[in-house]
């Protein structure tokens, strides 16, 4: 038996745990939120060392990265010197592959996208390529790093603008303790607040993190697609209650709900029985097709689309 366990600075109100069957072997993936604790993060990771095949690290990435630049997030640094025996992920050696590659599936079944407008919450938490794939099937992109992890309503309009923000601001911004970049623990179920209402109000494709999505979620969602992973069944409901008509997942569901790229990227190093830092690209497009692991679309308005 396979253990997954991705260790998570969010809410222990999403914690999930399921039993899985993948290309023969059995597996047992867990999500444990430790509500914005480090101290208790660092512990929990310290004492499963050696229990856990692969750690995921949730909530937080070991990096921010923007044109090919990467710069080290000092707290999540101190969790990644707790584990010492098990193997440990972020989700970043996935995520710019994995929804790279969504991103163009979805154009190719349910668009075209161009000239549609788009609004992707953050792209340097590992989502440039993410980024790249919105810009090069011609969406119109407004990308909200500012707005969404400083609260500087300043939207930038390019991938140039991104790349430049990212090499000014970047070396001192994961210096900075982490809840003040990203919503933790209990700040991750609170309602949603009024603010930045023109940036979604604008938007056909909302895009990127869920929890920054859901910070400022306008009441009205009538017609728009997200584009995301990490959604409960409460996520999919206040999606739908809010008329948004499309959810793409770009992770699959496991027993009710999706997991976090971290935890797919745990479970593929695991398979794939490698260190982390020799996997590229391809072996995990590779081990994708594999196993068959594909983005869930799920219709949330009875409407045509």
């Amino acid at each position: 038996m396979r253990r997954i366990v991705s260790v998570s600075l969010g809410s222990s109100k999403r914690d999930h745990r399921a039993s899985l069957n993948i290309l023969g072997q059995d597996f047992v993936v867990e999500r444990i939120g430790t509500d914005g604790n480090m101290a208790r993060a660092i512990e929990l990771l310290r004492s499963l060392d050696g229990q856990v095949d692969v750690f995921g690290l949730g909530g937080i990435d070991l990096y921010l990265c923007a044109g090919g630049r990467k710069y080290a997030i000092r707290d999540a640094l101190k969790m990644r010197k707790a584990v010492v025996k098990s193997r440990v992920v972020d989700g970043s050696g996935l995520k710019n592959s994995l929804e790279y590659d969504v991103i163009k599936e979805v154009d190719r079944n349910l668009g075209p996208l161009r000239g549609k407008k788009a609004l992707q919450v953050s792209s340097v938490d590992n989502r440039f390529g993410m980024a790249e794939a919105l810009t090069e099937v011609g969406c119109q992109t407004t990308f909200g790093d500012f707005i969404f992890g400083l609260g500087i309503p300043i939207p930038l309009r390019s991938l140039r603008a991104v790349k430049i923000v990212a090499w000014m601001l970047l070396p001192l911004a994961t210096k900075l303790p982490f809840r003040i970049l990203y919503p933790l623990g209990s700040e991750q179920e609170k309602e949603p607040k009024k603010k930045y209402l023109k940036y979604y109000r604008d938007a056909d494709i909302l895009a990127g993190d869920f929890l920054y999505i859901r910070r400022y979620l306008p009441l009205d969602l009538k017609g728009k697609w997200i584009i995301t992973n990490t959604t409960t069944s409460e996520d999919v409901e206040l999606l739908r209650s809010r008329g948004a008509e499309l959810l793409i997942t770009t992770t699959p569901a496991f027993e009710g709900r999706s997991f976090g790229t971290n935890v797919i990227e745990a479970i593929l190093v695991s398979l794939l029985e490698k260190p982390p830092e020799m996997l590229q690209p391809e072996d995990y497009r590779t081990m994708l097709g594999k196993i068959g692991f594909q983005p869930q679309i799920l219709k949330l308005q009875s409407c045509p689309l």
